[in-house]
């Protein structure tokens, strides 16, 4: 969730994001991190069920419901996220006042409250009020709770551009809200793809939460067969693999877009 470069100082800043595990150019070989530990997940979840069928093989069949509700959830929240945060992003660059206040108190307010604690609350302080159900629930949540994120990268995304792009725009008759959607944008887009995939990757492995909310996800599903068999080492190793592969997965394909698009000159 960080940004390189340096801050308004000129002094460095540290960067940590969920693709940190993708080899740079110089660890191409097949012993790079990101190597050892995706194919070597995947073989340990090939491994497991052909040397103890009983329980890994059953765990196996028993998860992909699990893992359907997980990608489900995940996709909503991400594209409802998404549409939130583009209309907070571009409100709190807004000159109206009110306007950047609302979104600026929301972005501040929503960043500050656990993802956990905006679950439990929407699902049970504004559940029975909204007639909110698990999954339902669990998307508003998580929808406010990145959309905010979603608009800091938006909001550092537009002012990325430079002025003078609104600037010319103006200058050929467009008006400002023309200028921001036919010029701003889709410049922007280029640039917060990267951002917005790791937010993605975040999200897949925070939507690990919503089983607390009833809902049938890929953790959930595994609690149900470890608590009915008591097989709990060998049910959440198989489910840890799971999340494991589908984050360096993902994340392979946030830094290889990332690439390309910095090939391209358009992430710098």
């Amino acid at each position: 969730m960080g940004e390189a470069g340096q801050s308004s100082g000129g002094e460095p800043r540290i960067t940590v994001t969920d693709g940190m595990l993708i080899p740079e150019k110089g660890e191409r070989g097949a012993l790079s991190a990101w190597n050892i530990a995706f194919f070597g997940a995947i073989a340990l979840l090939i491994a497991l069920p052909v040397i103890s069928p009983n329980p890994y093989l059953k765990v196996l069949a028993f998860v992909p419901d699990g893992l359907i509700a997980t990608f489900g959830v995940t996709i909503a929240a991400i594209c409802c996220s998404l549409v939130i945060g583009l209309f907070a992003g571009l409100g709190r660059i807004s000159h109206v006042t009110i306007i950047n206040r609302i979104a600026t108190v929301y972005v501040e307010v929503v960043r500050g409250i656990p993802l956990l604690v905006q679950l439990f609350y929407i699902y049970y302080a504004l559940g029975p009020v909204l007639h909110l159900e698990g999954p339902t629930a669990a998307v508003l949540a998580m929808s406010v709770c990145y959309g905010a994120y979603m608009a800091e990268i938006f909001r550092a995304g537009i002012q990325a551009i430079p002025k003078g792009q609104m600037e010319a725009a103006l200058a050929l008759g467009l008006s400002r809200s023309q200028a921001m959607r036919k010029v701003i944008l889709p410049q922007t887009v280029k640039i917060i793809l990267p951002p917005i995939g790791n937010e993605f990757i975040a999200l897949l492995k925070d939507s690990s939460l919503v089983s607390i909310l009833a809902v049938s996800d890929l953790l959930r599903r595994g609690r149900e067969y470890a608590s009915t068999s008591f097989r709990y080492f060998e049910s959440y190793t198989v489910i840890a693999l799971i999340y494991l592969v589908m984050t360096l997965f993902f994340s392979r394909l946030v830094a290889l877009m990332e690439e390309k698009l910095r090939h391209r000159g358009t992430v710098h």
